[in-house]
This record gives structure tokens, sequence and C-alpha cells, in this order.
């Protein structure tokens, strides 16, 4: 496949390395190549694009700096995946006080099909009253619930999702959206803030009313820059904190 023969997502004055990454891009999109594969070497690549391997190797450098590829040294690069255990927590920023690895339990309480609000419309660039699915969910560590989450996916992506799949998967959420349902998420935006827990989250996270808790609202998106997914989370920082590496 030749220049010429692709609609770019760059303007076609970008320098040609962004063209080769936007070209790459679109065979990720399209599951040309899956999460946890191998892509084709930077010579097969220079080959199909008809540019030079130092072109190839500079656009895969970008993409692996956005966390979308993987080099392994002797091995080649491969697609970035949530099943790999460095990847699991990859937009998980809670940190145990003690300095443990965090490894979260999930227990689902909730799997529901229902229709989109307006906000959750607006998020997830879709229609009020679309078809959506809500997930609730407490994720415990060390035996103690400190997490409460809800989440909004896109209904007509995720059809068939149930509380039986959720509850019978073993596994990071995301590995199981990139296995069942074909959608890899790439990125999240997300929004923070401190708030007292209610009824509902004193319950679930065995906590005393009015005890401060860490609100953090998240879209993920997929390639594309498409939103696919809307995390509520509750976390209780008691004994963790939210840690944040700023580059």
């Amino acid at each position: 496949m030749e220049l010429s023969e692709v609609n770019l997502s760059v303007p076609a004055f970008s320098p040609l390395y962004e063209q080769i990454k936007a070209m790459i891009l679109a065979s990720l999109q399209a599951s040309e190549w899956l999460p946890g594969e191998a892509i084709p070497s930077e010579m097969e690549l220079a080959a199909r694009y008809a540019v030079s391997q130092g072109t190839v190797r500079k656009a895969i450098d970008e993409l692996a700096a956005q966390n979308l590829l993987v080099r392994r040294q002797g091995k080649g690069t491969f697609v970035a995946t949530h099943q790999e255990d460095d990847w699991q927590y990859r937009f998980l920023r809670l940190e145990p006080d003690s300095g443990e690895k965090v490894h979260l339990t999930s227990q689902f309480l909730v799997c529901v099909n229902t229709e989109a609000t307006p906000y959750v419309a607006n998020l997830l660039k879709l229609k009020a009253g679309d078809p959506i699915i809500h997930i609730d969910r407490i994720q415990s560590f060390a035996g103690q619930p400190i997490v409460f989450e809800e989440i909004w996916l896109p209904g007509a992506r995720f059809k068939g999702l149930d509380l039986n799949t959720l509850n019978e998967w073993h596994g990071p959420v995301y590995a199981l959206y990139e296995s069942q349902y074909a959608t890899h998420m790439v990125r999240a935006e997300e929004k923070i803030k401190a708030i007292a827990a209610d009824q509902t989250l004193s319950k679930h996270l065995h906590i005393q009313l009015g005890a401060p808790l860490l609100s953090v609202e998240r879209v993920a998106f997929t390639y594309g820059n498409k939103p696919v997914e809307i995390r509520h989370a509750r976390y209780d920082t008691s004994e963790q904190h939210y840690e944040n590496k700023l580059i």
C-alpha cells in the first residue's frame, strides 16, 4: 500500500513519518493487527509504504511513546494490550501507602441495558435515549473494598455483555473489551475532586457516612479518538493515594 492509495488523516504537507504513523494507526483501527500481536518488521513496513526504514522507525517510536505499540528487544514490535501484567492497571493511579503492589479484586453488582441520559450521551458522542449498558462494580484490596465504580458503555458496541460474563471474567475489564468486543482503550481523560461519602458509598465501601473520598470521572477512548466508556469511581484513600507522574 503506497501513500497515494491511502486517505490520510493528516495534512499532505505533514512530515512523511507522520503520514506513515497515520497509516499504521489506520491498520490498528481496522484490527489488521490485534492487541498482543506483532506488527510487521520495520523493513517490511518500509517496503509496504515505499519509504525508508528510518521513516518507519520514527513513526513507530512515536506510537510506542503514546503506548499504542510496545517494542521488545530481540522480538519485534507488538500492539499494546491490557492483558499484559504491566498494562493491566495502566489507567489506575491508586497506590497503597504501604508500598505494596496494587492488585484489586472485582465484584460486579449490576449490569443493565438502559437509555443514555443527555449527560452520558454527550460524553459518549451518542444521542439522548440511545441504548447504553450501565455497570456497578466494587473493587477490593487485601479484602477491603476501596473503590465503587459506575460504568457506562455504548450498547451497540458491547451487545450481549451481561452480569454473568463480567463476573466470570478473570482479568482486567479492558482486556475483556479487547478480546470479546474488539475495543482497545488507548487513552483517557479524567476529572478529579474530593467528596463526602453518602449512604450508598458508605454501605458499599464499609466506611462512615460523610467520610472523605476521591471522585474520579474518566472517559476512555479507542482508536480514532472515539469515546467508548465513562467510568465514575469513588476511592477510599484513607490508606491509599492517587499517584500521577507529570512528564
